[in-house]
């Protein structure tokens, strides 16, 4: 695979790390390797790293390392890969209230699958889904893992506002709303937890490279988990990652 990697400027101040053309965990762990390798190294003027589907995209300050200089020493990197130990990722628990007005989308993609919506839930709440990347809104989580049982395809007419916490199925997708937007994905829950939030400390919740692993909860759970997030008492619940 080190043989695909790609250096290629996507602007002034940013280069684009490329490891391959896919989507998979083989790749990623390359991207989660090499941004370790990078942060080890302390390079003068990197200002950002931002991890994607198949590369690690690097932003510089060009008054500090020109592109050329920057190149060379990404390049040389490469070599170190194989010394980087990536630490286990946890597993973020979120909890989720299925269908009805939290999620109207639910019977439609039973009706889709062939299945009940009881058994798209379990289906859907028993992986451990890797987040490959953050993106088109502040923390919406781009997973990886769903099954293709429960894939179904995007709305035909996207939605105008869709309510922050919302969880949705594009094809063979799943991801979080992170705040109110527009989306065309299908919604079968919502949940209580902010994805999202400004006044945070740590401002967005997941990060590219952990895990995911959706619960199920009723009514009278969501609502005792949506006044302890909006009294900050709220301790977000994790495990260790499932061997496979």
């Amino acid at each position: 695979m080190m043989e695909q990697v790609r250096f290629l400027t996507t602007g002034d101040t940013s280069v684009s790390v490329e490891f391959g053309n896919a989507i998979s965990e083989a790749i990623n762990r390359d991207i989660r390797a090499y941004k370790i390798a990078l942060e080890k190294a302390g390079i003068p003027g990197i200002v950002e790293t931002v991890p994607t589907y198949r590369a690690l995209m690097v932003h510089y300050n060009p008054g500090i390392i020109r592109s050329w200089a920057l190149k060379e020493k990404l390049e040389a990197l490469l070599g170190e890969m194989g010394d980087i130990e990536i630490p286990p990722s946890p597993v973020l628990e979120i909890p989720v209230l299925y269908g009805g007005e939290m999620g109207p989308d639910l019977a439609f993609v039973a009706e889709h699958a062939g299945l009940s919506q009881e058994e798209v839930i379990k289906i859907h709440s028993s992986t451990e889904y890797l987040i490959y990347m953050l993106g088109f809104t502040p923390g919406f989580t781009y997973l990886g893992g769903m099954s293709d049982s429960i894939a179904t395809p995007r709305l035909q007419q996207p939605r105008v506002k869709i309510p922050a916490g919302s969880v949705g199925i594009a094809g063979s997708q799943t991801g979080i709303y992170p705040i109110d937007s527009p989306g065309g994905w299908q919604l079968i829950g919502r949940t209580p937890l902010k994805m999202y939030d400004p006044e945070r400390e740590t401002p967005i919740l997941p990060e590219a490279g952990q895990y995911i692993q959706f619960f199920p909860v009723d009514q009278e759970e969501y609502d005792l988990i949506l006044r302890a997030v909006e009294k900050g008492s709220y301790e977000l619940k994790t495990h260790e990652r499932k061997e496979v």
